[in-house]
């Protein structure tokens, strides 16, 4: 096979799957990684991919513009409601706190909480909190700060000051991205930081996400994939980012 015929087949997988890894590529076009490298270069100086570590996605699987939140609900909505329910099994035991992250994930999980929990659940959502006002079993707490419309979240420095003095037996978190090189990101900072308040401030951290997050890479990265326990999805990871899950030793469970 010639490379320019070889670049096309690679372009024309990445394109449909939206992701591959270059060990991946050398094995099913019989090339060295040096080569499939050398393709990959080609192929993102015309446009249609970007390089990621280990790897290669389409063009459009990076981030762009921010989605609002009403747009993102119902994205994925089925496997994000899996996601949500599959999250039970890592609730803290009866009279444990649970802190909920800002997103539409978080969001599915809130809904999915089962009743007379007796949990203390904190949040700076107000998606999250709306969800949760009211439940049976459930004393919420609303973290305060500037609300960003776009996420309905709170953020900024009294937001992440007023975190930093909790301590939470477990975090339900959200991403925008998750890679092998980057780890955990999103698109704006002041979310990044009261993500990252979250992480630290828990004893355990559940990543929830759905795979169109995997290999996407966002503006700002707020942790790395050792910061994580358990990522819940809804489809196994695969190529350098499941290898970087195992090395980091995250749990990876598939919502059913």
């Amino acid at each position: 096979m010639y490379a320019e015929e070889r670049q096309r087949a690679i372009g024309d997988l990445v394109t449909g799957r939206g992701r591959a890894s270059v060990t991946e590529l050398a094995e099913r076009f019989e090339v060295t990684p040096e080569t499939v490298r050398r393709d990959l270069d080609a192929l993102e100086r015309l446009g249609g991919v970007r390089r990621v570590h280990g790897g290669v996605v389409a063009a459009g699987v990076l981030a762009g513009a921010e989605p609002g939140i009403g747009e993102r609900e119902v994205t994925n909505a089925e496997a994000k409601r899996a996601i949500g329910t599959a999250a039970r099994g890592h609730l803290p035991p009866a009279g444990g706190s649970i802190l909920f992250d800002a997103g539409t994930t978080t969001i599915a999980a809130a809904r999915e909480l089962p009743g007379a929990m007796h949990l203390t659940a904190i949040t700076n959502s107000v998606p999250v909190a709306a969800a949760l006002s009211g439940r049976e079993g459930v004393e919420l707490r609303m973290i305060g700060g500037r609300v960003r419309g776009l996420t309905q979240a709170a953020v900024g420095a009294d937001t992440v000051a007023e975190i930093g003095r909790l301590r939470a037996d477990v975090a339900f978190i959200g991403a925008n991205g998750i890679s092998a090189g980057r780890g955990l990101s999103t698109p704006d900072p002041d979310e990044a930081a009261v993500k990252t308040a979250l992480i630290g401030a828990a004893d355990f951290v559940v990543l929830l996400a759905d795979a169109a997050k995997f290999d996407r890479e966002s503006l700002v990265a707020f942790a790395g994939l050792d910061a994580v326990d358990v990522l819940v999805t809804d489809a196994e990871p695969i190529g350098p980012l499941a290898a970087a899950l195992a090395d980091n030793g995250v749990d990876v469970v598939i919502a059913r």
